[in-house]
């Protein structure tokens, strides 16, 4: 028979402890299926033992006394009422049980979804070990919106905006995506968490910079990473994209560079200017065999992160406040200031917008290979250098 006492405080606290190995099970006289389970340690369980759907069901409520008399009388009657209405509260026990990690759902993402679809996959690992990696361990249902809230205002504070809305971005992509595969079920902890402002970059080279910056180029020891800013500078392409330009994208009889994937997930047709033409012919008869164009010593085998190299060129052309991705927007302001319209810099930077897309798609390279030399031959007029022939001789170390 199975003991019933009246549970109180008091009572519990001086139940006799079983032997060692063994458990004593109390049953409350009050509360139906509440019980209390006691360890040779001391430890004191309360639980529910009821059937469900035909079949004994345990249900842990807490252990005594952090939850007390009271408490438990109160979990039981809702655990009973779960159960009447034909419900089992170990499903979702069960559910959380089975569900992966967060640290499980970011290789899920990494594999399926960042390399598979050949994205960059540096600034997910950067920002998912540096402000994600704490709850690497925490089941998916077990992170808070209150949790996501604090780390996302803590970073704006201490990081800038910027990090703390990329973060909370690649956050939700996670958890939408284990929506997608079936990981996750309910509301992600990242709904309702509104963006910080940000402050919109607008910095590119002006008039007064480009002939300091073309001649610290021009000097800059690393031929590789001289030859990559400049060729970022004359494509107005992305950072990720020129790093991992290969000679078999290039096509010198059309002079176009065709980029199989862009940030917007679609192939991009760059026309090549003759600079630029200069500059790559020159690359190709000293490359050798690399099927790079901007060939590096690391795994990617191309050239990865150029600061070092950066970093001497401003210092030495007294430059402050210029990133390397500002190379990109020094084209698309040169080409406004030689009167492109919005349209024709969208397609040349491969922007994808929603008002403007159709546009874009009816343009021909024409227009843009127009505009693109308008504004490189601005560019290297207020640099001082002549449009063709010093990019030769920049490539050479050779300045004027």
């Amino acid at each position: 028979m199975p003991n019933k006492i009246s549970f109180t405080k008091r009572k519990l606290e001086t139940l006799p402890l079983p032997p060692l190995g063994k458990r004593t099970t109390y049953f409350d006289v009050k509360a139906p299926g509440l019980a209390v389970r006691i360890t040779a340690t001391g430890t004191k369980t309360f639980v529910v033992y009821r059937k469900v759907n035909g079949r004994p069901e345990r249900i842990a409520l807490g252990r005594f006394p952090a939850v007390t008399v009271e408490q438990a009388r109160k979990m039981a009657a809702e655990v009973n009422a779960v159960i009447a209405k034909g419900g089992n509260p170990n499903d979702k026990r069960r559910t959380q049980r089975a569900e992966i990690t967060l640290g499980d759902l970011y290789q899920e993402y990494l594999e399926h979804h960042i390399k598979a679809r050949g994205k960059r996959i540096k600034n997910p690992e950067s920002y998912f070990k540096l402000y994600l990696s704490q709850w690497q361990h925490r089941k998916l249902s077990a992170l808070k919106r209150s949790d996501v809230r604090t780390l996302h205002n803590r970073l704006g504070r201490e990081k800038g905006h910027t990090t703390a809305n990329k973060t909370l971005v690649l956050l939700k992509a996670m958890y939408n995506k284990a929506i997608e595969w079936e990981l996750f079920k309910g509301e992600t902890p990242c709904d309702g968490i509104q963006k910080l402002p940000e402050k919109s970059r607008d910095r590119f080279l002006q008039a007064d910079e480009l002939p300091r910056f073309f001649q610290a180029l021009a000097e800059e020891p690393n031929e590789t990473a001289r030859d990559f800013f400049l060729m970022c500078l004359l494509t107005g392409a992305r950072r990720a994209n020129v790093l991992a330009m290969r000679w078999e994208e290039i096509n010198f009889e059309r002079a176009t560079w065709t980029i199989p994937t862009t940030k917007n997930g679609e192939a991009h047709t760059v026309p090549l200017m003759p600079e630029a033409l200069t500059l790559l012919e020159s690359r190709r008869y000293a490359n050798g065999e690399s099927d790079w164009v901007f060939p590096g010593t690391g795994a990617s085998g191309h050239l990865v992160e150029p600061k070092k190299a950066w970093a001497r060129i401003l210092k030495r052309a007294g430059i402050q406040d210029l990133r390397i991705h500002d190379l990109r927007r020094s084209l698309g302001s040169w080409q406004a200031a030689t009167g492109a319209n919005l349209s024709i810099i969208g397609k040349t930077l491969a922007h994808k917008n929603v008002s403007t897309t159709a546009i874009y798609a009816r343009l021909n390279l024409d227009p843009v290979r127009d505009s693109m030399q308008l504004a490189t031959r601005a560019m290297l007029e207020a640099a001082g250098v002549l449009p063709k022939a010093e990019i030769a001789e920049i490539s050479k170390k050779k300045l004027g």
